[in-house]
């Protein structure tokens, strides 16, 4: 039902009350049209969540994503100037069969986030979004706005709990009585002056499990993550040597890591998704760490287009899979397999210092293995 069949809408500049709250409800119905499962609507007023951030940043919790100092992120009117509402949206992820328990407890497999088994979300989100806007400017005309898909300076998940999508769960995740963590966001800020929603209370109480679960013991206090131990960060975003004793509590995690969010007793609401371009591609939910190692550069790059796996860039997958392949049950084939491929990266710009030690690592690792059988 579009907003045309329940009050006549005027230019933005010009809606009434009554005429903000139908137009709230059309874009509800619009957003979920595209694909969204939820939308909400905050001020610009980012509660207690800009003075967590600094502390966190004060601690150096950050890690190497020094972009997250940027002031504008905590003042969304700073950021995009005349903003007075942001409509926040949810899109679900997760796999029909997200296969999780199986992989992780398989060494001689890769495990890699759900999140990152389809599409790349970022653009196809986006599109949503600006669909979503020019819905917007066909009831009521011109307006000013701006959307945002994880990119740019946006406190996301304050704007999410701030909207009334969800609570910041104890391992910092958006988490949904409904639907739990396992989804994207996405903003849409606007000078539209929209009627806000409530906030969110808390419902983790004294559950700890996504603390006690996590592999590297990143979450070092409820809500506070240190982006230096965590999986995510390391496999994603860190370019440099992975120190060795957080490399063994990798794994087989080559690109991210879902432990905390397995764990959550609010994920047992977490629904499938039906978006197509979330479906696992090249059967990557659980494929072979051996066949991953064979993957040249071409093969990478052709079997990741369009994926966020392309955000560790082929290097990075690199000392991933090795990392993996240490952490592997013994396995003489591995052994060979890891000797033949470093003497192959030899003449390639690949072979850093970075990717060579951790491949010799891994093959000290087998090796070792491989005496005490």
């Amino acid at each position: 039902m579009c907003a045309m069949t329940r009050i006549p809408l005027r230019p933005a500049a010009n809606l009434s009350p009554p005429d903000l709250h139908a137009l709230k409800a059309d874009i509800a119905d619009w957003a979920r049209a595209l694909g969204f499962q939820q939308m909400g609507v905050s001020g610009i007023d980012l509660g207690e969540h800009p003075a967590h951030l600094k502390r966190w940043l004060a601690q150096g919790f950050e890690a190497g994503m020094g972009w997250m100092h940027e002031p504008k992120r905590a003042s969304p009117a700073e950021l995009v100037p005349n903003t007075q509402r942001i409509i926040s949206l949810r899109m679900d992820y997760l796999p029909a069969d997200p296969r999780i328990l199986e992989t992780l407890a398989d060494g001689e497999r890769a495990y890699i986030a759900r999140y990152a088994l389809g599409r790349d979300y970022h653009k196809l989100i986006r599109k949503r979004v600006q669909k979503l806007a020019d819905r917007m400017s066909e009831a009521i005309g011109p307006f000013g706005y701006r959307a945002f898909v994880d990119s740019a300076p946006v406190l996301e998940k304050a704007i999410a709990s701030q909207a009334g999508l969800g609570w910041m769960g104890k391992h910092t995740l958006i988490l949904n009585r409904h639907a739990g963590s396992y989804f994207f966001l996405a903003e849409l800020f606007t000078d539209v002056a929209l009627p806000v929603d409530a906030p969110v209370s808390s419902h983790c109480g004294s559950c700890s499990a996504c603390m006690n679960i996590c592999p590297t013991q990143a979450i070092i206090a409820p809500y506070v993550l240190d982006a230096n131990k965590c999986i995510s960060y390391l496999t994603i975003e860190h370019r440099g040597v992975i120190a060795e004793p957080l490399r063994r509590a990798i794994g087989n995690r080559i690109f991210g890591c879902d432990d905390c969010q397995l764990v959550c007793p609010w994920n047992r609401y977490a629904r499938a998704s039906a978006e197509p371009d979330f479906v696992p591609r090249h059967g990557l939910d659980g494929p072979a760490l051996l066949e991953l190692w064979h993957w040249d550069e071409a093969t990478w790059q052709s079997r990741t287009e369009g994926m966020p796996l392309r955000r560790t860039r082929y290097e990075g997958w690199l000392r991933n899979v090795s990392i993996a392949l240490a952490n592997a049950p013994a396995n003489a084939t591995i052994v060979q397999a890891l000797e033949q491929r470093r003497e192959s990266l030899s003449s390639s710009e690949h072979l850093n210092a970075v990717v060579a030690e951790h491949i010799d690592w891994a093959i000290s690792e087998q090796a070792q293995k491989l005496s005490l059988r």
